[in-house]
Parts: structure tokens; C-alpha cells; sequence
């Protein structure tokens, strides 16, 4: 079965330099001198000031070009180079069929930018010595398990934060869709089956906040707190939170929206407290940009040293392979902690990272550290490829002087089955001589399962209805053929229709959306 948009979307956290690796290469001209004068850091390219100054200049039209080919209501954009912020801007509206106009100081949900922002908290107290990357997660969650003695009692911050614990993709996020809080997700992990600890890539979103949650019981204080105190507030980003309530109640705020036959229009409401620390936070290109500066200038803030260079270095080098290549002349895509790592198609280390909630925002950022240029990417639409594609355009021209290819194209095709229904009814019509169904009387009842809690199966006005969940979400069954019935799950990974097979001589329900990793049956 797919894995789910947020799971798979870590995999194009590298997409950008997977993609540019097939970029034209620029002729290398004069060679530029290594400031360090290390040959690592040497690359056969120049990044030229004309070139930067290019690509500042060109990225409004790059912009509303994209807007104008792709309809997402809503962008905004920051770019800081030589320590400075060069560019803050927005573009479009806050909402469709509403005139506010989107600006930088307008609020976005960022989603999985929260892990690289978040991972920056963690450097911090790291540099202050009250945690260490290597230190285990059960030094400050005793209770925290895993679905193996050996890695429960080895797994490390380190490890959570590069996505090698062993969890599974998507780990907790269909949980998530149906109400569970972060308590009860973290304690649901224990049950899920790994894959090999400290050998496998798989982008997991509750696992990365386990680790962060771990750094704020390290800090006796919550994770929402200690990203205030320790990043937010020493660099005045002063509308950005990782709370959900203040997104919602900022007056300045970018509304999601979802693409439809319709249109462009606002999407469901996505509330990621549960997984804060991975995709919770919400802030401005304004804001954005002073982080970029803190990473650019490796920890330091107007002149003060906030992380020491050699521990935010740390987050930044490759720790997992992201993306293996699967050609012997491509290059493999690199995560560190919480940002991608990697070098891109001219030679240049580059990092990056993308956000995405397909009920409606899309977000990017990219890194050229040798440059000392950053760019950052938010939008109010659910992901097609636009923010990744104003980024490698922008980065193309600061490297090359020119666009090198349609990235919007390449990233929309990259993007398009991350948002289609993997259901085996999706593309399917329904028998028009369906088998007849049992009286809808033999199905009902409590069916039990560990993982996702009881499903209580009830008639309302002649048909079936599924009650799931700790908020008791409602979902009417529709007949499809025999046994088979059909649903609309909701949520970040509700894509569709989606079907519930019920065995009754074995007195079960197998759920197909929900059982991506074997633990979609429930037992009556």
C-alpha cells in the first residue's frame, strides 16, 4: 500500500538534488578559491555576485509565473544572502474569494519545515550541554518503547531525528487522522513492526517528535516553550509558534486550500499539535529569514553566538541515506537531523527540506552555504511542486545563470501520486450486479483492535455506520459488492474512497486504508 503524503514527502525532502542532478552543467570557467582552504570545499563551479543579484531580480516573475500556471492562491518568499535579508515578499491572497493580500509578515502553516526550525531548538540545547544528539530517548522518556528490547533501550535523539529508529514510514499518522493525541500515538509505536535499526531510512513523523519531546522533558519544560525561548524569541520571530491555536488566531494568517473540480478552495482545517515538533509550527518569510541567517552564519545571531558552529554542523552534515541512487552515475540524496544534505548538481553542498499538507499548504527551503544564500518558499495550496520549483529556479540562476529545466513540470510529476488514491477502488466501478449483502444487521457490532482502539458498527437510516476513533468520527459504509463495502476516510490521508471487507465466519473487518502495516483488522 502507499505510504502516506507525509511519509512519502520525506523522501522528497532530497527531491531537489535528485533532480538537479540532471541539470546542465555550467562550464567551469575560473576556478573559485576554497575560503577554507579545504579541498572538500572546493568545488569546479563559481557561484558569482551577478549571478546572486540575478537570481533575487528574477525570482518576483518566477513567482507569479508559477502562481499563474499552477492557480495556488497564495506565496511568500524570503531570500538572505551575505548575512542580510535581500528579499521578503508575498504574492496573491490569504484566501480565495477574499481581497488580503498575502505579504511577509503573513502567517503559513509550514508543516515539515517544523523539523529542520525544530532541529535548530534541539542544537541549542545541545550546545548548552543539557542534552547530547547520542544521548537515549529513555534517559528522558522512561516510558518510551519500541517494538524490540534492543533498540527501545538504544534509540537515540540521533537516531529519531534521522529517520533510522526502524520505525515505519508514516508511523502514527493514520492515528493522527482519526483523533489519537501525541500521549496516546507515541505509546501506540510499541506496536508497530521495525525494519533495522540504524540501517534503514523511513521519515517518520511521531518518531521525530519523540525525540523532541525528549529534549523538552531534558529542559523540564514543553516543546512548544522551549522553541519559544531558546530560537523564537532570541531571534524576535514574533509571529511564529508552534502552537496551532495562535496560527489560528493570527489576524495576518494564509488559509489552507485544497485543488478541486472546482477550483482553488479553502481546504479542511489541519491541526498538527500532536506531531509539533515535526510539522506543527507556523510563521512569516520575515521570520523564516532570521532563521536562515542563524543557519547561514553557523549559530550566530546579530553578532551573538546563539549555537556553537562545530553543534549546528552537526544537524547539517549527511547521518542517513535518504534516497539511494538507483543508477551508478547518480548521486544518493542525504538526511541529517531534520533538514536534507546533499550536493547537488554543480558541485555545491546543498540543504533542503520541503513541507507539505495535502488539506492545503506546501512549503521549501534551500541552502547554498557556500554562497551564504538561502531561500524559503511558503504557500497556502495543498503540494503540486511549486515551492521546490521556485527554489531550484532560483538556485539554478545563482549557480548557472540560467533556468536549467521546467521544474515546476518535473516536480508536479514527482508530486501527482503522492495526492491519488491508492484504494483499489479508486479507479474501479462498482459491479452493476453487485452480490447481494448479508442483512446489514449481521455486521453490526464493537469490533476490537489494539492499535487503532474498538470500531463500533451501527444501522442509521438503513445503512451501515462505522464509529472510530476517540472522537467518535462517524463514517457511513456504502454496499459494494457482496461483503465488500465501501468509505470516505477523512484526515491528511483521507484520499478517497477506500474499502472495509468483512469476514463473518471469522467475525472480522479489514479496513484498507488503515492497514498499511498489517494492522488494519478488527475482531468482533
Amino acid at each position: 500500500m502507499r505510504p502516506s503524503f507525509t511519509a512519502v514527502a520525506g523522501l522528497l525532502v532530497g527531491a531537489a538534488l535528485v533532480l538537479s542532478s540532471c541539470a546542465s552543467e555550467p562550464e567551469a570557467g575560473d576556478q573559485p578559491e576554497a575560503a577554507t582552504g579545504n579541498p572538500a570545499a572546493w568545488s569546479a563551479t563559481e557561484i558569482t555576485e551577478e549571478n546572486i543579484s540575478a537570481a533575487v531580480a528574477a525570482l518576483p516573475e518566477l513567482v507569479t509565473d508559477m502562481m499563474e500556471q499552477s492557480g495556488v492562491p497564495g506565496v511568500s518568499v524570503a531570500v538572505v544572502a551575505d548575512g542580510e535579508s535581500v528579499l521578503t515578499e508575498g504574492f496573491g491572497v490569504r484566501q480565495v474569494g477574499e481581497d488580503a493580500k498575502v505579504n511577509a509578515d503573513t502567517v503559513f502553516q509550514i508543516a515539515s519545515l517544523s523539523k529542520p526550525v525544530g532541529a535548530t531548538v534541539v542544537s541549542r540545547s545541545v550546545s548548552d550541554g543539557v542534552v547530547d544528539w547520542e544521548d537515549r530517548v529513555r534517559e528522558y522518556l522512561p516510558d518510551f518503547r519500541l517494538n524490540d528490547a534492543y533498540p527501545t533501550a538504544n534509540v537515540t535523539i540521533a537516531d529519531l531525528y534521522s529517520h533510522r529508529s526502524g520505525l515505519p514510514f508514516e508511523a502514527g499518522d493514520r492515528l493522527e487522522d482519526l483523533g489519537f493525541g501525541q500521549e496516546a500515538i507515541l505509546t501506540k509505536l510499541r506496536q508497530l513492526p521495525l525494519g533495522l535499526f540504524r540501517v534503514q531510512y523511513a521519515y517518520s513523523n511521531f518518531g521525530l517528535t519523540a525525540a523532541a519531546e525528549a529534549v523538552a522533558a531534558a529542559n523540564q519544560t514543553s516543546w512548544a516553550s522551549l522553541s519559544q525561548s531558546q530560537l523564537y524569541d532570541p531571534l524576535d520571530m514574533q509571529d511564529t509558534s508552534s502552537v496551532y491555536a495562535d496560527y489560528l488566531s493570527a489576524q495576518n494568517r494564509a488559509t489552507t486550500h485544497q485543488r478541486t473540480e472546482n477550483g482553488w478552495l479553502p481546504g479542511e482545517p489541519r491541526d498538527p499539535d500532536a506531531q509539533s515538533p515535526a510539522g506543527g509550527v507556523s510563521s512569516t518569510a520575515n521570520d523564516m529569514a532570521k532563521w536562515m541567517q542563524l543557519q547561514l552564519a553557523n549559530g550566530r545571531f546579530d553578532g551573538e553566538e546563539l549555537i556553537k558552529p562545530e553543534v549546528i554542523q552537526l544537524m547539517r552534515q549527511p547521518h542517513s541515506i535518504s534516497v539511494p541512487a538507483t543508477d551508478p552515475a547518480a548521486r544518493s540524496s542525504m538526511y541529517g537531523y531534520g533538514i536534507g544534505s546533499g550536493v547537488d548538481g554543480t558541485g555545491h553542498v546543498r540543504w533542503s527540506h520541503s513541507g507539505a499538507f495535502v488539506l492545503g499548504t506546501a512549503t521549501a527551503v534551500d541552502f547554498l552555504p557556500e554562497a551564504g544564500l538561502g531561500i524559503v518558499v511558503l504557500t497556502n495550496g495543498t503540494p503540486y511542486g511549486l515551492p521546490e520549483a521556485v527554489a531550484a529556479s532560483f538556485m539554478d540562476i545563482a549557480e548557472t545563470g540560467a533556468v536549467q529545466r521546467d521544474w515546476l513540470a518535473a516536480y508536479g510529476q514527482a508530486f501527482a501520486p503522492l495526492t491519488t488514491n491508492p484504494s483499489q477502488l479508486a479507479n474501479a466501478t462498482r459491479p452493476t450486479d453487485p452480490a447481494p449483502a448479508k442483512p446489514l444487521r449481521a455486521y453490526t457490532g464493537t469490533y476490537r483492535n489494539s492499535y487503532f482502539g474498538p470500531a463500533e458498527l451501527t444501522i442509521s437510516d438503513d445503512a451501515l455506520v462505522m464509529t472510530l476513533g476517540p472522537d467518535e468520527y462517524r463514517f457511513p459504509l456504502t454496499h459494494w459488492d457482496g461483503d465488500r463495502f465501501s468509505y470516505i476516510p477523512t484526515g491528511e490521508n483521507g484520499l478517497g474512497i477506500t474499502a472495509i471487507d468483512f469476514d463473518l465466519a471469522a467475525g472480522t473487518m479489514t479496513v484498507e486504508n488503515l492497514d498499511n502495516h498489517g494492522l488494519g483488522t478488527f475482531r468482533r
